[in-house]
């Protein structure tokens, strides 16, 4: 049974991890080789088109880190949680809210976000 909880937060390491080759080899990791990500701004499928979303996201908010929210809520192979993306130690600018369904082996098959507070 995977852990859901540090799946989560490998996750959100991974949108923070601004090495190229490490975040790469983290999303190969993590990932499933056709998983789907999409929220209300994207939506694409493949590790390839993943890593270029984060690294796109890291463009838009240079220095921000995403950060897990609560606690993770999981049943089966499918969990959600709540992450902020903000400076460290300081109010976040974004909240927003992941269901991810794994492959039960413990990838990432498909994650979609909801963006419940962005900046105005």
């Amino acid at each position: 049974m995977t852990d859901m909880t540090a799946l989560a937060e490998q996750y959100l390491a991974s949108w923070n991890d601004i090495d190229p080759t490490s975040r790469r080899r983290a999303i190969d990791t993590l990932w499933t080789e056709d998983g789907s990500y999409v929220d209300p701004l994207a939506s694409v499928q493949g590790r390839e088109q993943i890593d270029a979303t984060i690294a796109a996201v890291q463009e838009q908010f240079p220095g921000l880190v995403f950060r897990l929210a609560g606690s993770v809520d999981s049943h089966h192979d499918v969990c959600r949680f709540t992450w902020e993306l903000g400076p460290q130690g300081a109010e976040p600018m974004v909240v927003g809210f992941d269901v991810a369904v794994t492959d039960g082996k413990g990838r990432l098959q498909s994650v979609t976000g909801f963006l419940d507070r962005v900046p105005s």
